[in-house]
């Protein structure tokens, strides 16, 4: 197994599990991880040495889930109740699988933009330098996003009035959270 290879599977877990959260479909998933992985090893000369392979596979994944989004509306998609059967029971631990559900389903209800940069954010610990370079954005709109997309779920999850007094953002900074509208204060 030569180094190329090697660097590649240790890639794979990482890859699956953005390619899961994106597709909330395990085998979706594993259909878009190998497509990505083919491809990579197919455009394997395309790849420096030295630079970010996992941003660089990251890439490679985000645009062919873009494809197989584009192709599916184009196509039109429909889903066997019988797929969905596992998906629609409850689990033993009701509670945290509750929860777990409800943040899948607000994850869902976010635009794609800002569910990418979630993920890849909150999901993969990735820098949003990271990100800027796999979504092919600047910095500042990854963040711009990923704000969007954080208030987007406190509100779909019901937690807008649970934030704390002071947030601390990831690069250090302590600052004062936004203020809601006066309406909304004394609405509350």
């Amino acid at each position: 197994m030569n180094d190329f290879a090697r660097l590649l599977e240790a890639e794979i877990p990482r890859l699956r599990r953005y390619a899961r959260a994106l597709t909330r479909d395990v085998a979706r998933a594993d259909d878009l991880v190998q497509s990505c992985l083919t491809r990579a090893v197919a455009k394997q000369h395309l790849w420096q040495p030295g630079t970010d392979l996992r941003a660089w596979l990251f890439t490679i994944l985000h645009n062919q889930h873009v494809n197989d989004v584009r192709r599916s509306v184009r196509e039109g998609v429909s889903v066997a109740v019988e797929e969905m059967a596992p998906v629609l029971t409850v689990q033993s631990n009701a509670i945290a699988a509750l929860q777990l559900r409800d943040l899948e389903k607000a994850i869902g209800q976010l635009p794609q933009e800002q569910r990418q940069v979630i993920l890849l954010v909150g999901l993969e610990g990735m820098r949003y330098e990271e990100v800027a370079a796999i979504l092919g954005v600047p910095v500042g709109t990854v963040r711009s996003r990923l704000s969007r997309g954080r208030d987007q779920l406190r509100r779909l999850m019901d937690m807008a009035d649970e934030m704390p007094a002071r947030v601390q953002l990831d690069e250090g900074e302590d600052i004062a959270p936004r203020r809601r509208p006066a309406a909304q204060r004394r609405a509350a």
